[in-house]
């Protein structure tokens, strides 16, 4: 639990002091080190990096790029992928097509030649279907279980007549509910 609270706090500021780590999570320094040492070491954080505004830098077109590809050239296609850095992520997907990609790019021509030009220009792609995204919504650096709050379940009403479109229902006192069905 203690773990989670600093990845919280990390999630907000990954350049927060270990002081200050520690006294927002509510342990010692000390502590605070070695857990963060062990988070590190252990592969729950694999790098501190920065977060951008892709606007800002120029980037304000991003779209996700579903790619269907010929299955006995995954190889390939991987390895052309990796050499195109306007690709901010990708993922091998289930359903229509076999790959997402997101890239980001200065306007619609970018994205338009990459997708013309370079990527229906290897071997292993199949085919392609772009999607401008017009507004991220949510764009969060990472998701902690703690943040997947399990689906509200609806308490049933209490007792007395529901109306049910043209139909009241009445439901039974919880004593009944009790009882067994008879042979």
């Amino acid at each position: 639990m203690v773990d989670l609270k600093m990845l919280e706090v990390l999630r907000q500021d990954g350049r927060i002091s270990i002081a200050a780590l520690a006294q927002q999570v509510g342990i010692s320094r000390a502590n605070a080190y070695t857990r963060l040492e062990a988070l590190r070491t252990g592969g729950v954080i694999s790098r501190f990096t920065v977060q951008i505004d892709p606007v800002r830098t120029g980037l304000g077109i991003c779209a996700l790029i579903f790619v269907t590809v010929r299955q006995q050239m995954w190889p390939q296609f991987r390895a052309q992928l990796s050499l195109m850095p306007e690709v901010e992520y990708c993922a091998i997907t289930t359903g229509q097509h076999d790959a997402m990609i997101q890239v980001r790019a200065v306007d619609v021509a970018a994205v338009h030649r990459l997708v013309s030009e370079r990527l229906a220009g290897i071997p292993a792609v199949k085919a392609t279907e772009t999607v401008l995204i017009l507004d991220e919504v949510i764009r969060r650096p990472f998701v902690l279980p703690s943040d997947c709050v399990p689906a509200k379940v609806e308490t049933e009403p209490g007792p007395g007549p529901v109306a049910l479109g043209r139909m009241r229902f009445i439901r039974a006192d919880a004593g009944r509910a009790k009882l067994k069905d008879l042979p």
